[in-house]
């Protein structure tokens, strides 16, 4: 399996509840807004103790994956993202998407979510391209193509929109409230997504 890019790996083998989370918490007050971190350990309980944790202190946990005796969880650090203004003029709901995914119209769904948040839950066919990356990959989109964005909030896909207009990309539409409020049909490393 490719491994996926992470900002920081916090070796938390051997310890069990509560040093996983506390070294967590001390990692985490490092990392910049935004960037995930791969926590690695041998505590079972340690999934349901870092998704309770990272909900608590309003991060996000991304998934794990279990290799034998060591999980890997992944998080990602809050970015207070809810009170970013929006500025791409153009917006379309999440159901607005969904119909036109339905009914297979020939629309472009670029991810701009980190890759780890990609790879445990997302649209199906969605070309991924973290925001971060988006300039330097610009030649993978076609500037023609009706482009809907997405994250997972609606800010970093309405920065990408403003990005991608400002290239001269003609028919970009930010989705918003995006992948936190998704409710249709998902892809997804560990299993299948929604049907």
């Amino acid at each position: 399996m490719k491994l996926l890019k992470t900002d920081f790996v916090l070796d938390a083998k051997g310890l069990s509840c509560p040093m996983p989370i506390v070294k967590t918490k001390k990692v985490m007050n490092e990392l910049q807004a935004g960037q995930v971190i791969e926590v690695q350990a041998t505590d079972k309980g340690s999934k349901a103790d870092l998704q309770a944790w990272a909900n608590s202190a309003g991060h996000q946990y991304l998934g794990t994956i279990d290799e034998g005796e060591v999980f890997k969880h992944y998080l990602r650090k809050s970015s207070n993202e809810g009170f970013i203004e929006r500025k791409h003029p153009r917006v379309a709901s999440n159901e607005e998407l969904e119909t036109k995914l339905e009914m297979n119209e020939k629309i472009v769904v670029l991810d701009v979510r980190e890759e780890a948040e990609y790879a445990f839950c997302h649209i199906p066919n969605a070309i991924s391209i973290p925001l971060g990356e988006l300039e330097a990959r610009l030649s993978e989109l076609n500037k023609e193509d009706k482009i809907y964005v997405v994250c997972r909030t609606g800010n970093r896909s309405d920065l990408a929109a403003q990005k991608l207009a400002e290239k001269g990309f003609v028919d970009v539409i930010n989705v918003v409230p995006g992948m936190s409020a998704w409710t249709g049909k998902t892809d997804s490393l560990n299993k299948e997504g929604r049907k």
